[in-house]
């Protein structure tokens, strides 16, 4: 029985986990930098030598169990990727655990967030992303991974940060005064107050690896100059749950490099770190 970090079966059962890691590895509308669908091998490879105790929170997350289920794969088309994961995440949504899923490319995510901001009245979905993924339709579907949080844009409170690359036509479905642009963020502070004040109570959390400057963060589709560094990164996420009721999150593009490990055992550190906030609360 393959667990997440080799954990230890008891740690690692549907009946015992509070935690639910879904694998989606879906690369169907990369249009770049191929390989999302091999990310989940990588990490879960890394997180096997990644020590389990986390210093920040004083904590071993583990224990609260994290249950791996079969991967979602096989979809035949974007369309039917999307179907299926939005179907099944409202199943699993009727369970008692907190959900989390690993891409795959960013896609995925659409069903995702319908799903929770369908279960959720009032949920707000912060992004953080290089990209602003807020066109309607791209290469022939409403489905691609340039289309990510344009249904998110028109449904729920919608809440970008890092983002430092947009088409000009994603202009007009993108909420300014909800959009926190890189550059800024380098040089003002302000903005970790000002996005978690205007998010609601519930939060679900798709994060783009590419957020990160891929001086640290180099394997993911398309890596954009300027991003965030790992410090500024875990600061802010460490807000986020400190003042909201994180309900689920997802992480993407994570495009592994032969022979350079580090990225992978970068979102694996990050998982781990995302779970240590939420249940050292």
């Amino acid at each position: 029985m393959k667990t997440f970090a080799g954990i230890s079966p008891q740690f690692a059962s549907k009946e015992y986990s509070k935690i639910l890691l879904q694998s989606i590895p879906y690369d169907g509308t990369s249009t770049w930098g191929k390989g999302a669908d091999k990310g989940f091998e990588a990490f879960l490879d890394a997180a096997e030598n990644m020590e389990l105790y986390d210093i920040e929170t004083n904590s071993e997350v583990y224990k609260q169990g994290i249950y791996m289920p079969e991967p979602w794969q096989d979809f035949k088309s974007p369309e039917h990727m999307y179907t299926e994961v939005f179907k099944r995440c409202k199943n699993l949504l009727g369970l008692d655990k907190f959900l989390t899923f690993f891409g795959g490319e960013h896609s995925v995510s659409i069903g995702l967030i319908k799903a929770h901001y369908e279960h959720y009245e009032n949920l707000t979905i912060l992004q953080l992303d290089a990209h602003a993924d807020l066109r309607p339709s791209y290469e022939g579907t409403a489905y691609n991974h340039a289309c990510a949080l344009y249904d998110a844009s028109q449904n729920c409170n919608l809440i970008q940060v890092g983002i430092r690359s947009m088409d000009v036509s994603e202009k007009e479905h993108m909420d300014y005064s909800k959009t926190y642009f890189a550059d800024e963020m380098h040089y003002n502070r302000d903005w970790i107050e000002s996005s978690i004040n205007q998010m609601t109570d519930d939060v679900y959390i798709t994060l783009d690896l590419d957020v990160l400057d891929p001086s640290i963060m180099p394997a993911t589709g398309t890596p954009e100059p300027g991003g965030l560094t790992w410090y500024r990164l875990i600061n802010y996420l460490q807000s986020v749950f400190d003042a909201k009721n994180v309900v689920g999150f997802d992480i993407v593009e994570l495009a592994p490099i032969a022979g350079l490990t580090g990225p992978q055992f970068l979102a694996a550190k990050l998982y781990y770190k995302m779970l240590s906030y939420k249940f050292s609360k």
